[in-house]
């Protein structure tokens, strides 16, 4: 799978990050971090404790990375999860489905991601 088609599929804009990166090399192995980024485990974790701050923290993180990368549908459920989570010291129920849906974008990313040849460094 080539760089353009995995952000087709992942609904991405890679047009965008073109601009930032510049070459399909870079991205890629910008991309294959996004796999192993501690900040997905550390939401996992804070959603299974209901800990709403360090849900806020990840979900944030995550947002970030994928405004970065122009990893459109995956950040557009990471701000939506942000958002449900700012300013809350408890965990609201509404952000479970959220989480959900973050869960799920980064899920089909990372498969997507998995199929692009590694970045020859």
């Amino acid at each position: 799978m080539t760089v353009r088609e995995c952000y087709e599929k992942m609904g991405a804009d890679y047009d965008d990050v073109m601009t930032r990166l510049r070459t399909d090399e870079r991205v890629a192995k910008f991309l294959a971090r996004v796999i192993g980024d501690p900040s997905f485990a550390m939401l996992d974790d804070a959603v299974a404790q209901k800990n709403a701050e360090e849900a806020f923290r990840a979900a944030h993180t995550i947002k970030g990375i994928c405004g970065n990368l122009s990893l459109s549908q995956m950040g557009k459920s990471a701000s939506a999860l942000t958002e449900s989570l700012r300013g809350k010291t408890e965990f609201p129920e509404e952000a479970l489905a959220l989480y959900a849906q973050v869960k799920a974008d980064f899920n089909m990313s990372a498969e997507c991601i998995a199929q692009i040849p590694s970045p020859q460094v």
